[in-house]
C-alpha cells in the first residue's frame, strides 16, 4: 500500500502545480493590465466559498466518513482531481473564471474534510501498537518527500507548458489516470479487520448461502469501492423511539416478541429497517441488531438460504405474510441460533468484533422487556 501510496501523492503534486500555474495565469499573475482589487475580490469570494462548504459537508456526511472510510478516501481523491481540471480550464474561459474557480476551491475544501477525517481513521487502523503519533509522523514525512519531489520535477516542467496549453492538459490527464489507478491499488490493498455495513453484508450473504465465514482479507478484496454508497436496504441503527410509536399500543406492538436490547421495525415495501437501541446495548447488541435488518433484506434477494429463512421468503413473495411485525418476531427465533454460531465464526477468522465500522445514531431508549412465553 505504501509503494501506491507514494505513486498517487507524487501524480497528484505534480498535477497541483499545473493547476497552481493555471489560476495564478488566470487571476491576472504576469498581466500588467490585470487589477489588484479585482484579483483580491475574487481571491477571496474563492476562499469563501470554500469555507462555507467545508462547514455544510461536515455537519452533511461527517458521521458516515468512519463507516466507510476506504470509499471517501476514493471520492476525496478522484473530487481533487475535478477540482485541479476545473483551474486549469478556469483561464480558458475568462468570463467564467469567479465561478470555475470557487466550485473548484469548494471541491478542494470538501475533499480536506473527507480527506484528512479518514486518514485520520485509516491512520488509526494501521497502528498496530497502538502507536498512531508515530504511524501519522512517519506518513506525514513520507509525504513531504514525494510532495517535495514532485515539485522540483515541477519546476522543470512548468516553463515547457506554460506556452502551451494542449500540452498542459495532457500532462493533466495522464498525471491524473495514473494517480486514480494507484490511489485505487492503495485502498484496495486495505485490509479492515472491523465490520462496516458492507463487509458486514458481504460475509452475511456467504455465510448464509453456504455455512462459511469470510475471513478479513477475502471479503476487504470483495468490498464494492465504487458503488459502496449506495446499499440496498436501507438500514437505520440508533433512531429515536418515537419515530417507530404513535401510542403505547404501538410500544406494546413493537417489544412483544424483543428479548434482545433493540426494537426493529421493517417496512416491506421500502426495505427499510429502522432499529431502536437500549441503554443497555453493547457492541455486539448492535452488531446483532445489524445483523437482523440484513437478514431481513436478504429476504428481498435471490439465492439459496438456510431452511427456515428459505420458508418464510416463500411467504413474503406469496404475500401471505401482510403483518411486518410477525416476521420480525419470526427472524428474532432464527437469529437466536444462527447468531450465536456467526459470531463464534467471525471472531474464529480474525474479525474484530469488540468494535465495529457501523453508522450508528446517539438515541438510546429504556423499556420494560416483553415476558417471555413459556411452554408447558
Amino acid at each position: 500500500m505504501a509503494d501506491h501510496a507514494g505513486f498517487k501523492a507524487f501524480a497528484s503534486s505534480l498535477s497541483g502545480s499545473l493547476a497552481t500555474h493555471a489560476v495564478l495565469l488566470g487571476i491576472g499573475v504576469g498581466n500588467a493590465k490585470a487589477s489588484v482589487s479585482a484579483a483580491t475580490a475574487t481571491w477571496l469570494v474563492k476562499d469563501s466559498t470554500g469555507m462555507l462548504g467545508r462547514i455544510v459537508f461536515a455537519w452533511w456526511k461527517g458521521s458516515k466518513l468512519d463507516c466507510n472510510a476506504k470509499q471517501w478516501r476514493l471520492f476525496a481523491d478522484i473530487l481533487n482531481d475535478v477540482a485541479m481540471f476545473l483551474e486549469i480550464m478556469a483561464p480558458i474561459y475568462p468570463v467564467c473564471f469567479t465561478i470555475t474557480i470557487c466550485i473548484s476551491n469548494l471541491a478542494k475544501c470538501i475533499v480536506s474534510v473527507a480527506g484528512g477525517a479518514t486518514r485520520a481513521a485509516l491512520t488509526m487502523h494501521q497502528a498496530r501498537r497502538n502507536n498512531m503519533a508515530d504511524v501519522s509522523a512517519k506518513d506525514s514525512s513520507q509525504e513531504t518527500l514525494v510532495n517535495l519531489a514532485g515539485l522540483l520535477i515541477s519546476l522543470l516542467i512548468l516553463p515547457v507548458v506554460s506556452h502551451c496549453p494542449s500540452f498542459s492538459l495532457s500532462c493533466f490527464f495522464l498525471l491524473t489516470a495514473f494517480h486514480i489507478y494507484a490511489n485505487y491499488r492503495a485502498v484496495r490493498a486495505l485490509v479492515i479487520e472491523t465490520l462496516n455495513e458492507g463487509r458486514l453484508w458481504l460475509v452475511l450473504k456467504h455465510f448464509l448461502q453456504k455455512g462459511e465465514v469470510l475471513d478479513p482479507t477475502s471479503a476487504n478484496q470483495m468490498e464494492p469501492l465504487w458503488t459502496g454508497f449506495w446499499p440496498s436496504l436501507s438500514l437505520s441503527l440508533g433512531v429515536p423511539l418515537h419515530r417507530l410509536i404513535s401510542s403505547v399500543f404501538d410500544l406494546q406492538q413493537l417489544v412483544e416478541g424483543h428479548q434482545e436490547p433493540y426494537l426493529l421495525h421493517w417496512d416491506q415495501s421500502k426495505n427499510q429497517v429502522q432499529v431502536v437501541l437500549s441503554q443497555m446495548a453493547g457492541s455486539e447488541t448492535i452488531l446483532r441488531a445489524a445483523t437482523h435488518g440484513l437478514v431481513l433484506g436478504a429476504l428481498h434477494e435471490n439465492g439459496p438460504l438456510p431452511g427456515e429463512l428459505e420458508e418464510l421468503r416463500n411467504r413474503v413473495r406469496a404475500g401471505l405474510e401482510k403483518e411486518n411485525q410477525v416476521i420480525v418476531r419470526e427472524t428474532h427465533q432464527v437469529l437466536d441460533k444462527l447468531f450465536p454460531k456467526f459470531l463464534k465464526g467471525l471472531q474464529d477468522v480474525g474479525w474484530k468484533t469488540e468494535k465495529h465500522q457501523l453508522e450508528v445514531g446517539e438515541w438510546r431508549a429504556t423499556w420494560l422487556q416483553s415476558p417471555e412465553k413459556k411452554v408447558l
